[in-house]
């Protein structure tokens, strides 16, 4: 198969996956609203999305390191078609309760076996581009995802929506099983004894990025459970909420489109710290802006931040891990993420019931603004 149209393959399977994770996630927060959640309910929901990935993660990328991406992919992709039709069966807070760690769980597994498929495919010297096109993929998913999630709901409802969500990963279920060749993977290396996550820890290279990387999803992960709460709250639309969300999601496509320029250009850990301190100043300012434009605005502005970093933290992550434990790797920086989404959409909801948003948006500005000053210490 054309490399073009294979890499094509690869990120058409990881963006059906991923826009029912983003969509569903986006409409479980709206849906809750529309049931009569309150804001600490909504964010232990959207905490429940990465609960169990968060204790999961490593045990995951072992596997995937054994078994190859071919047969989690596919696993990954049925119980999120599951996870997101179960709120159209049973639309009520209490079922949205099952599906958001399901949905968080099957997503997991499907990011860290397509991260192993993307790492493994080509050559070492074209990885970080390689990367980049995952990123790409990403970056539209991100685009469509609001904007699918929102509309929807206006023209089938809440339950509706998820159903709808819920087709994409067959989408995907069906490519994959219509492929006859292995997915590509990392050359298998035999386990010995060694020291666990604590030995890779140890790493000062991988101990550095999995620290930055744990900071910039967080500032990914966390716009996901703020804008739709904070535009709930100035009384936006879903569908308007969708817009101004999809501003960040196209700022990354955008700055990903020339990312290998800037690669070739800037020093890695000088574009990392340069992305937090765009984005934690982005983050400053949400709370001071209610119009629609200017919140368009923003959300471009903290694409084009995060989405710089991420294709270079996906291949720095891969080349500091050691061979045959790649998908470990990955799990521990999924683990980290999801610590991050379990509980700061809790302490989120909490502080935003108890005082307002600006503290919430405050709070995550500062952490990215103290991680720009480590990645900058990385120069």
């Amino acid at each position: 198969m054309d490399q073009a149209v294979e890499i094509a393959y690869f990120i058409l399977l990881n963006a059906l996956g991923h826009l029912c994770f983003v969509g569903s996630r986006m409409t479980t927060t709206l849906f809750a609203l529309q049931l009569g959640a309150s804001a600490f309910t909504v964010g232990a929901l959207v905490a429940l999305f990465a609960v169990l990935p968060m204790l999961l993660s490593v045990t995951a990328g072992r596997l995937i390191d054994r078994l190859g991406p071919r047969r989690p992919v596919m696993l990954g992709l049925a119980v999120l078609a599951c996870g997101a039709a179960l709120p159209f069966l049973f639309p009520s807070v209490e079922i949205l309760y099952v599906s958001s760690p399901l949905i968080g769980t099957a997503f997991m597994l499907l990011h860290i076996a397509m991260n192993s498929v993307f790492g493994a495919y080509g050559t070492p010297e074209q990885r970080a581009v390689t990367f980049s096109w995952l990123s790409l993929g990403f970056s539209i998913s991100n685009s469509l995802g609001p904007l699918i999630a929102g509309y929807a709901i206006e023209t089938f409802g809440h339950a509706g929506a998820m159903l709808a969500l819920a087709m994409l990963p067959v989408i995907a279920l069906v490519l994959l099983a219509r492929r006859k060749r292995p997915l590509p993977r990392p050359a298998h290396v035999a386990r010995g004894r060694h020291g666990g996550v604590a030995e890779l820890l140890r790493m000062p290279a991988l101990r550095h990025t999995l620290i930055a990387s744990g900071l910039l999803n967080m500032g990914w992960d966390i716009y996901s459970f703020l804008m739709p709460l904070y535009g709930s709250r100035i009384g936006l639309a879903p569908g308007t909420i969708g817009v101004v969300m999809s501003c960040f999601a196209v700022a990354t496509f955008v700055v990903r489109a020339v990312l290998t320029q800037l690669v070739r250009h800037v020093h890695q850990w000088l574009l990392i710290a340069s992305a937090m301190t765009v984005a934690g100043t982005a983050y400053f300012l949400f709370p001071l802006v209610q119009s629609v434009p200017l919140l368009m605005a923003l959300s471009f502005v903290l694409g084009l931040g995060l989405g710089a970093s991420q294709p270079v933290i996906m291949a720095l992550l891969y080349e500091a891990s050691p061979p045959g434990r790649q998908g470990e790797a990955v799990g521990i920086r999924t683990t980290m993420l999801n610590c991050s989404q379990t509980f700061i959409p809790l302490a989120s909801g909490a502080i935003s019931s108890a005082l307002g948003m600006t503290p919430v948006f405050t709070l995550i500005a500062a952490l990215l603004l103290a991680g720009a000053w480590f990645a900058r210490r990385r120069v």
